[in-house]
């Protein structure tokens, strides 16, 4: 279970109606979003990854000690959500050395992971893995293995892989295969977006069929649906950003109880000769591990 934490003005969608340097003229309203967040996890009894901007982790310093407090794994998202795809070799490595370096500081505990902005590792920028492999970071989530009109690399292996002799473990968001295509099942607008029944069927045949783990993700601003709305953005922007917020949830707490989950960190363990071990689905007290398994 993995949470991606930044501000609802943050997000990629966004980038071309909200300027950085008028992100502080926005109401912040994370830590209200984070408070609902925690408290379904408490309630479920699981723990998860949160992947916090480094920029977030800086204004709210308190709130990321706090996960650490509630046994949580903090992990990167980078200092301020720009995707790898708009960054150089360099800048992507100045930022990503920052960003470890300021959430360990801020929570007092190792930063292994990493999620890119906008899944926006691929084929193109695969070295962008040999950095966050000589910054220090043992996994990265940051790959969608499949088609998608902003991202998405469709020959990747659907789960943890290891590329060439950096050691480091990339971790693809979660799809599921049906009929020959790779389906998006893992979280986001498209949680939103299906009946939930689809998203459970999903994990249950990944579980089932695939022996494996699933990795789901979301983000504090979509348990909020009375966010401030941004001005000036399209149709399709405002209907994949706000569509169903209200439920989300809901939701949110039907998938905590029909599964059992855990840190990235746990479900993934990475060991010292840098190989993954993939938890089995019989061992359920890991990420998607069906707690009814041949129960329906």
């Amino acid at each position: 279970m993995t949470v991606d934490v930044e501000e609802y003005f943050q997000v990629s969608a966004f980038e071309q109606h909200v300027d950085k340097a008028r992100w502080h003229c926005f109401p912040s309203r994370v830590e209200a979003s984070m408070d609902r967040v925690l408290a379904l996890f408490e309630l479920a009894g699981i723990r998860a990854t949160f992947f916090v901007l480094g920029c977030i982790a800086v204004r709210h310093p308190a709130m990321v000690r706090r996960l650490v407090a509630a046994g949580h794994e903090v992990a990167s998202h980078g200092m301020s959500h720009v995707r790898v795809t708009n960054q150089t070799r360099q800048a992507f490595s100045a930022d990503v050395r920052e960003s470890r370096e300021r959430l360990e500081q801020i929570s007092g505990a190792p930063v292994q992971g990493y999620r890119a902005a906008s899944f926006s590792i691929s084929a193109e920028n695969l070295w962008a893995l040999d950095v966050l492999a000589d910054a220090g970071f043992k996994y990265s989530s940051s790959i969608y293995p499949g088609a998608h009109p902003a991202y998405g690399m469709p020959g990747a292996p659907r789960f943890a892989f290891t590329n060439g002799e950096n050691g480091i473990v990339e971790i693809p968001v979660t799809t599921v295969e049906m009929a020959g295509r790779r389906l998006p099942c893992a979280g986001g607008g498209f949680f939103r977006l299906y009946p939930y029944a689809l998203t459970r069927r999903a994990f249950r045949r990944l579980n089932a069929r695939d022996g494996q783990p699933g990795l789901f993700y979301f983000h504090p601003w979509e348990l909020d649906p009375d966010q401030p709305r941004v001005p000036g953005v399209n149709l399709k922007t405002r209907i994949r950003h706000y569509l169903n917020l209200g439920r989300t949830e809901q939701r949110l707490a039907r998938l905590l109880s029909d599964f059992n989950w855990d840190r990235m960190d746990r479900v993934f363990p990475v060991s010292r000769d840098k190989t993954v071990k993939v938890v089995p689905v019989e061992n359920s007290s890991y990420a998607g591990a069906d707690r009814y398994m041949g129960h329906g």
